[in-house]
């Protein structure tokens, strides 16, 4: 980096999701990239009177994604899939863009499929767009960018 270029925080309301063949529009919120590394705690009997800790399997939070409904009903579709005893595996990409629109940070998800599908809340009394919500599981998430 050349002395005084600044590298300011990116910003968290500019990403985009690419799921493998579903095509489908902004989504309002991308949560749940965490990942966890179990720790084994062990001693034997002539250790010193404290716990070794062993690094043990490594679990991957679920992914929450949220969005205005549309008529679209590709990811519906494919949590009826996976209902339907089909579960159609998928890699997935969320990627998050600068100001000028350069994508920056990016995450990618191996073997994905949907495990829960939220339709929206309707409220006649309301205002607010209907949200629909699709949670989906992985079996590994890497940093690339």
């Amino acid at each position: 980096m050349a002395t005084g270029q600044r590298r300011d925080p990116l910003r968290n309301f500019r990403f985009r999701v690419e799921i493998d063949g579903i095509q489908q529009a902004g989504f309002s919120d991308a949560t749940g990239f965490d990942s966890t590394i179990d720790v084994i705690e062990y001693r034997e009997g002539s250790d010193p009177t404290h716990m070794r800790k062993l690094s043990g399997l490594t679990k991957f939070g679920n992914l929450t994604l949220k969005w205005g409904q549309t008529d679209s009903l590709d990811l519906y579709r494919w949590h009826k899939e996976a209902a339907s005893g089909n579960v159609q595996r998928k890699n997935m990409s969320i990627i998050v863009v600068d100001e000028a629109g350069k994508d920056k940070a990016r995450w990618d998800f191996v073997s994905a499929w949907p495990t829960k599908y939220d339709a929206p809340d309707f409220n006649a009394k309301g205002n607010e767009i209907a949200i629909e919500s699709l949670e989906i599981v992985h079996e590994g998430m890497t940093r690339v960018s």
